[in-house]
């Protein structure tokens, strides 16, 4: 158990991905608090996962409601150690077919709730000299978007800047910044939008042959949250079966 007595955040809990990074990050024996926009869905997920969690239902786009979380979290789990920045929202709108409130909502979800928390965690992480900011990022930021829209593909390419910014502020305290840049992930939200033409197109093109598992995404998470991974900061870890290699 690499991570006893740690505490971790993962928003966008509910959904595949989040609940597959909560699931090994208990495993490893953190205490973990579920967030996300959904407060009947985590309801449902602290009671299939193992180990102690604190539900905690917040809309990431507003600042307050994520000082609030933040706030509730600290008190009732103390003070955080891991932070998963992995909620957000997709968007298949080409520039021409995206609207201003359409801009507004990728970007605030999928940049804006990333920056409140890491903001909300970093002071803590700092003083305490140890601290992990895992920032789920995309293939789309280096591609322009293979089969996402240009709000989605712009908002992850600012989150991998984001990433080398905290990542410098916070080095001398102890603290790692990293990204996980995963393609094609089995999700309702990822995968299974996709038309069939577009699975076989993406299919053919990916060497290992096949969309990647939510548990490989998540073990890409457990090894950047872990002790071993001390040395390793401002980072983007391509998780995408060779479709992109540089």
């Amino acid at each position: 158990m690499t991570l006893t007595g740690k505490t971790a955040v993962v928003t966008g809990a509910a959904g595949t991905m989040g609940t597959a990074a909560a699931k090994f990050l208990l495993e490893d024996g953190a205490q973990v608090a579920l967030v996300d926009i959904d407060a009947l869905r985590l309801d449902n997920l602290a009671r299939f996962l193992r180990g102690k969690t604190l539900g905690v239902a917040c809309d990431i786009a507003d600042s307050m409601s994520v000082k609030t979380a933040f706030q509730r979290i600290e008190g009732e789990l103390g003070p955080v150690d891991i932070l998963v920045n992995n909620a957000g929202v997709l968007s298949n709108d080409k520039a021409e077919q995206t609207s201003d409130s359409e801009w507004r909502r990728v970007m605030s979800i999928n940049l804006d709730g990333a920056f409140y928390w890491s903001r909300a965690v970093l002071p803590g992480m700092k003083a305490r000299g140890w601290g992990r900011i895992i920032n789920v990022c995309s293939l789309a930021a280096k591609t322009g978007g293979l089969t996402a829209g240009t709000a989605y593909s712009t908002s992850k390419g600012a989150m991998t800047s984001l990433t080398f910014s905290l990542a410098r502020e916070a080095a001398a305290h102890g603290v790692t910044v990293n990204g996980i840049s995963p393609a094609y992930v089995k999700t309702p939200m990822i995968t299974e939008g996709l038309n069939d033409s577009q699975r076989r197109q993406l299919l053919s093109q990916i060497p290992v042959g096949r969309f990647c598992e939510p548990d490989e995404f998540a073990h890409a998470v457990r090894f950047l949250a872990s002790p071993l991974a001390g040395f390793i900061t401002g980072e983007i870890v391509d998780v995408n079966g060779g479709l992109q290699m540089d």
